[in-house]
């Protein structure tokens, strides 16, 4: 079969505000975004629903399915994210959190990576005051004021870089984000890659915060609140990337068994706080020694967060990543120490 799927940038520049026209449509927004992100393969859709998207693109589903094409991988050589919501190059990437869960940590941390990878990373201020994000702004190539000057800058630099671009979700509420893009469409550049983050937090209540993504990342605050950084839920977060074609097998084959372990885990975990681990049957108790092993796994020192936690930063390419995860599951780790897990880099 061939690798199909949704065409997001033609959805993105059509469709701007595509949760209210979803609805209108009688579609139901959570199903959009999980075929944007990958989480529900395009054979698995609704054939009213694909046509009704095609409708409101305005385009033929020859134009909103793509076929036979890859979508590449950044890889951060952060775990949770390559393993669990790998970042799409050249898609947008959303920032699902609520103010303190450390989405900006995490931002500063990858534009720390990428921009040792050759990219070049662009900052869009919001046209609020947010102090906070002065910790960031250090590991930006350029920080920009206004819609005019981002575009500008991306059109330099990305004449010899792969850009990182960045921005607030005010600038997507008044569409300037999905017109940039447009204009972008037809330049001759690099790639650009597309970060945004809402630095208020309102996008948790929202089913289509930012509109059509590749990649989201929604964080845990449950993680956060143990200060289990990066907080990345690994249920939630999702990426087009995880598409089987995208993807060699084993990734998608071990990313699939981690995510059914820590979601059992997660179940007994709230059973264990509220009755104790004697509440829970003796044949789950492996089952909840291994989750949490590999919770703690996904931890990571940040190069970024260095002179705070004292932790030498820790990078892990995503073929350790998948060995050692493998490991962990196998139960290769279920003699290990669980503070020997915390905050490591690779096993």
């Amino acid at each position: 079969m061939d690798n199909l799927r949704l065409n997001v940038s033609l959805l993105r520049r059509r469709v701007p505000n595509l949760t209210s026209a979803a609805k209108s449509m009688g579609l139901r927004p959570a199903t959009v975004s999980n075929l944007c992100t990958g989480k529900i393969p395009i054979e698995r859709a609704e054939v009213r629903t694909l046509v009704a998207l095609a409708s409101l693109a305005q385009c033929s589903l020859d134009e909103l399915i793509l076929r036979g094409e890859s979508v590449e991988m950044i890889e951060t050589k952060i775990k949770t994210l390559d393993l669990f919501a790998p970042i799409a190059k050249g898609g947008t990437v959303g920032l699902v959190a609520r103010p303190g869960m450390g989405q900006l940590v995490l931002l500063g941390e990858l534009f720390y990576r990428l921009k040792n990878d050759g990219y070049s990373v662009i900052l869009l201020k919001p046209e609020e005051n947010h102090p906070e994000l002065n910790d960031i702004t250090e590991y930006a190539d350029v920080v920009v004021d206004s819609i005019e000057k981002a575009y500008e800058q991306i059109i330099t630099l990305g004449a010899n870089q792969d850009i990182i671009f960045t921005a607030d979700r005010s600038h997507v509420l008044t569409g300037e984000i999905f017109n940039l893009q447009d204009q972008l469409h037809t330049a001759n550049i690099q790639t650009v890659t597309t970060f945004l983050l809402d630095l208020k937090g309102a996008v948790v209540d929202e089913d289509l915060p930012y509109g059509p993504l590749e990649t989201l990342l929604y964080f845990d605050a449950d993680l956060a609140a143990r200060h289990s950084f990066p907080a990345i839920n690994p249920i939630y977060s999702t990426s087009s990337v995880l598409e089987g074609a995208h993807l060699d097998q084993n990734h998608l084959f071990i990313q699939q068994r981690a995510q059914k372990l820590l979601r059992r885990y997660r179940e007994l975990r709230s059973l264990v706080n509220v009755r104790g681990l004697e509440a829970i049957p003796t044949a789950e108790k492996e089952t909840y020694h291994r989750g949490e092993r590999l919770e703690a796994y996904f931890t990571q020192p940040f190069y970024v967060a260095e002179t705070y936690s004292g932790i030498k930063g820790e990078s892990v390419d995503i073929n350790t990543t998948l060995n050692d995860v493998r490991k962990i599951l196998d139960g290769g780790a279920d003699s290990a120490d669980l503070k020997s897990l915390t905050y490591i880099g690779k096993l």
